[in-house]
Parts: structure tokens; sequence; C-alpha cells
């Protein structure tokens, strides 16, 4: 049965690109449709909807209220199913054609974050959002019952999918390249100096560096057990979480800038454990860590406590009080390596890979 793939815009980079690129593989002779391809190359052979024709082009905050549109206005293909692959607007599509009448099907990262649950995405904090997400809200509802299954990347979403769209549906997590952290890391001379210069252990936190990843509580982490830390990743917070580390915890916190994946690869299996302290719909980095052998502290609200197992490869904090941190630093250390890795495999391509293709078979059956 011929189908058609449906992502949002394209990235270079990112969680949603690389379910996207899987769903390409699973289905090599879909065709695929985008609002636009700013990939870089790494998406060919995609089609493009008519706001990529206008200045509107990778304005993502400028063309949202046109984005419903755009997405009604697709041409006619001859499938037989659609699989949209939407964290915004994309499980709006609709074509012109047999595939007007396909089944088609939803594999959610998210309902739109800043127009449902803007308190976990600060795109949605202004006057102006708040106005637009009022006016979209019962349309995104309505349009949501068009899928004849939605599955969801977490537990976490599919709760957030019940209470905005009230849809029930399956959870499939997203692909991890876990294999790539199996690996003994090969570093260049310059990262073999940068991982050199940092302590022997510490605890580590890897992400942007913007507010809402709470890069702070891995600091305060490193207080209460008495540990040195080290953040690598990039971002505009930098200035401000340097602060933070020399009035908390002052000569303890090392930053790694811009780390190359055999550099963080490294960072991973020389951390005493990772701390993630960010709600995520689902979080890639605890697989990772898990990947490579480390156990993670996640939070106990989002994704990354779905991954990670309490007492097993890993410690759920629920407070983050200093006497939890301690607690969670002491428990995570104590973890298995080997069980780490277990439990990251769980989450590899090819585990994603049979369940799409279970699950669209079965909706299409």
């Amino acid at each position: 049965m011929t189908g058609v793939l449906v992502h949002e815009w394209l990235a270079p980079r990112g969680g949603s690109e690389n379910v996207f690129e899987e769903l390409g593989r699973i289905f090599p002779d879909a065709e695929r449709f985008c609002l636009w391809n700013a990939s870089e190359g790494r998406f060919a052979d995609v089609r493009e909807t008519w706001l990529a024709r206008t200045p509107l082009r990778g304005r993502k905050a400028a063309a949202l209220p046109l984005m419903p549109l755009a997405w009604r206005q697709l041409p006619a293909a001859d499938a037989e199913w659609v699989l949209c692959s939407s964290h915004l607007f994309a499980h709006h599509a609709r074509f012109g054609g047999p595939a007007r009448s396909a089944p088609k099907l939803v594999y959610a990262h998210t309902p739109a974050r800043y127009v449902w649950v803007p308190e976990l995405d600060g795109r949605g904090g202004g006057a102006g959002a708040r106005a637009v997400s009022r006016a979209l809200k019962p349309l995104d509802r309505r349009r949501a019952q068009e899928p004849v299954a939605i599955a969801a990347n977490s537990r976490f979403v599919a709760q957030r999918i019940s209470d905005t769209w009230e849809r029930e549906s399956v959870v499939i997590y997203p692909p991890v390249a876990v294999e790539r952290f199996h690996r003994a890391p090969e570093l260049s001379a310059t990262d073999t100096s940068r991982l050199n210069a940092l302590p022997s252990e510490f605890l580590l936190g890897v992400s942007r560096f913007v507010p809402y990843k709470q890069l702070e509580r891995v600091i305060d982490a490193g207080m209460a057990a008495g540990l040195p830390i080290v953040l690598a990743g990039s971002g505009p917070d930098e200035a401000r979480l340097r602060r933070i580390g020399e009035m908390r915890h002052p000569g303890s916190v090392f930053f790694v800038d811009h780390p190359s994946t055999d550099l963080l690869n490294a960072l991973y299996r020389r951390a005493l454990s990772v701390v993630f302290a960010p709600i995520e719909d689902f979080g890639i980095i605890p697989v990772e860590a898990m990947a490579a052998g480390t156990p993670v502290i996640a939070n106990a609200v989002g994704g990354a406590a779905e991954s990670v197992i309490d007492g097993e490869t890993g410690a759920i904090i629920a407070s983050w009080t200093p006497e939890e941190l301690l607690d969670g630093v002491e428990r995570a250390t104590a973890s298995r390596p080997e069980r780490c890795v277990e439990r990251a495999n769980e989450f590899g391509a090819d585990v994603f890979h049979e369940r799409i293709r279970s699950w669209v078979q079965e909706c299409l059956s």
C-alpha cells in the first residue's frame, strides 16, 4: 500500500526530524511533505507547502496563524494512507485526490506546547500568542478527531493528548541512536585535551543553555553531594549559569561548549551520573547516557521518568531538596552500567521500526 509522510518544518537537527528520518526508512516508497525544508540537505525529495514560497518561510512564530490553512491546501496525492509526524499542526493535513479519503494516522510528539501548555513553553507566554492560542484551540481539537489512530511519544504526552484533544493514543517511544554510545569514543587531540582538563569524577548536565532546562539543579546536585559539575552544551543562559556556579559551588563547575559526539560520549562515560532536570515530553539525553552505561537522575515529571528506572538505571527526583539530591546521587551511582545499557537498548531504532510497522498494519487492517 502506498502512503504519504507529513512533517512540520524540517531543520538540520532535532528529535522530531530524527523520527521523520526513521519513518522514511520504514516506508521508503512514501511521498513526503513538510511546511518548508530548511534541513540543509539532510532531507531530499520532500515537497513543501505554499508557505515555503512566501516571506514567512522559516519564520515559525509569524507563520503560525497560517499553518492550519496551509495544511488544508495540500495537492492531490495517490495514497492509501497518510502518516503525520506532528508537534504543532501537521495532523491537520488534508490532501486532494485519493488521499483525501485515505486513513490518517498521527505520530504525536506533543499537542502544540505553546498553544496548550504555555507554562512549559515560553513562546506561548506573550499576549499575542495567548490570543492566537485561544482562537486555535477549538480548531485544533476538532481536527484532532480526524485521525483513525494516534501514537504518542510517551505516556506523559499521551495524557496531554487525552486532556487537550480528548483522544486516546498508544505509546511508541521515539528512536534514539543508542549504538553511537556503545562504542568507545575516538577523540581528536583537541577533544582529548578538553577532557583531560576536567576532574576525574563529576556529575554531568547536557543540554542547550536555556532557562527551562534547569541546569542550576545540576549545580545543586553537585553541592549536595560534594562533587564537581560539568555542564556540556551552549546557549544564551551560559553567563547566568557561570554566575550561579561561582556563587553556589565556587571552583567546581566546568563548562564544555559545543562538544562533539565523541567528546559527549567520553563525558557520559566519565560522569558518575547525568542529572536531567527539565520537564521534557520524552528526553533523548537520559537514553544516550544510559547507552554509555551511565545512570541518570531525572525529574519525576515528564518523559524521562519513563525511560529511567528508579533504583536500577538511576534515580527519580520529585522535590530537588539537598537531602533528596544527595539520596538520588547515592542511589544512581549504585546502578550497574550493564543494566543501564540494557535499558537504553529498549529505545533503539530497531525497536521503533518494529512498533511503527505493527501499529500501522494494525490500523489499516
